[in-house]
């Protein structure tokens, strides 16, 4: 509704300015052919009216281009003010109004010269604005203590502290609200800054939690009362991010391009997302590997209690499970199936999927020996 309406006060601006545009090449004034409605006034009326249908036309058909590039360009500035500290506005605030005003003052004095005097202002505007935004930016610790007028927030001011560090926020995906898992680390308080839940992403879960298929339903109904219990429960900033890339299809493409706009780090379970962000240096935290990282460190040599529940792949294997879900293969651990034995852990091995122990149980061992 929004963009129709934008769409709409464009092409009327299309019109007024074509029409004007098409006046002034016909040397031809507008508001005399009203008062003196001449036999020869009506024709340039009419071209001119033709002209600004023309205009308007060409208007809205690039209307929805010229709306994109509004949008995009709006969340670039938006995002660039969020990042911007309080002080370096102010001051670049301040040096672009005086900057102004000693343009203004300048030019009256060239607006006589003929042919350039009309367009002065403009380009004097321009150049010292933007003069005196900079300077006033560079000199702002010099302009703090020589005007005691201008207001300082040095409390807010971070950047004069060399050991802090900027917080980036974290985006999460699709895959790792569904998880559940990133609410109990939210709990434990290990993630600092704000999360980010895109926009594309809460729909994707509506998508999901609609979906005629009972377990993705279930999932996608699950991944939604994540969500509220991270706003709701725990105490942690959280934004959702409305501003969608309309231009581009996939999620991850999307997720990757906002973490680059927004500075920010993407939480995912997800190896393929992982993957592609890593390429195009976006930071990714993910779940799997924190999880991996934080199982008990197990050495060979050491003795430990399972109770081994399944048959292993090769022959005479027993499987075994930690509280953690981690797999132990037990040699020789067949004829021990739904006992509880002691084992030696004989080797480690790491791998994407996760960590698994090899191990024998204590008495074979200790006869081998």
């Amino acid at each position: 509704m929004v963009e129709r309406i934008v769409r709409g006060i464009l092409v009327i601006i299309g019109i007024a300015l074509f029409y004007q545009l098409t006046s002034v090449a016909l040397g031809y004034q507008v508001i005399d052919s009203f008062i003196n409605l001449q036999p020869n006034s009506i024709t340039p009326l009419i071209i001119s009216g033709v002209g600004g249908l023309i205009g308007g036309l060409i208007i809205f058909i690039i209307s929805p281009w010229l709306i994109s590039w509004g949008k995009r360009s709006t969340s670039w500035i938006e995002c660039r003010l969020q990042k911007t500290p309080v002080n370096d506005i102010l001051y670049g605030f301040f040096g672009l109004v005086m900057g102004l005003i000693l343009a203004n003052l300048l030019v009256r004095a060239f607006l006589v010269i003929p042919w350039i005097g009309g367009y002065l202002p403009i380009l004097a505007n321009v150049i010292l604005g933007y003069l005196g935004m900079s300077i006033a930016l560079k000199k702002k610790d010099e302009l703090s203590s020589a005007i005691p007028y201008l207001p300082k927030f040095s409390f807010k001011d971070k950047s004069s502290s060399k050991d802090e560090k900027e917080i980036k926020p974290k985006i999460l995906d699709t895959s790792v609200i569904i998880d559940g898992r990133i609410a109990d680390i939210c709990q434990t308080g290990f993630l600092e800054g704000k999360l980010i839940i895109p926009g594309f992403v809460l729909e994707e879960l509506r998508h999901i939690a609609d979906s005629s298929d009972l377990l993705k339903r279930n999932r996608g109904r699950r991944g939604l009362d994540i969500l509220n219990k991270i706003q709701k429960e725990l105490k942690i900033d959280v934004e959702i991010y409305e501003n969608d890339f309309e231009d581009i299809a996939e999620v991850d493409s999307k997720l990757v391009k906002l973490a680059q706009i927004l500075n920010g780090k993407i939480i995912t379970n997800d190896y393929n997302l992982n993957k592609v962000a890593e390429l195009q240096g976006v930071p990714v935290l993910n779940i799997n590997e924190l999880a991996n990282a934080v199982k008990p460190v197990v050495l060979p040599g050491e003795e430990m209690v399972v109770q081994v529940i399944k048959d292993g792949k090769e022959s005479g294997q027993g499987v075994a499970y930690l509280d953690d879900g981690t797999m132990i293969v037990v040699d020789g651990g067949r004829k021990h199936i739904g006992e509880t034995i002691g084992v030696m852990v004989t080797s480690v091995l790491q791998t994407a999927a996760g960590r698994m122990i090899f191990a024998k149980p204590k008495q074979e061992h200790q006869k081998a020996l």
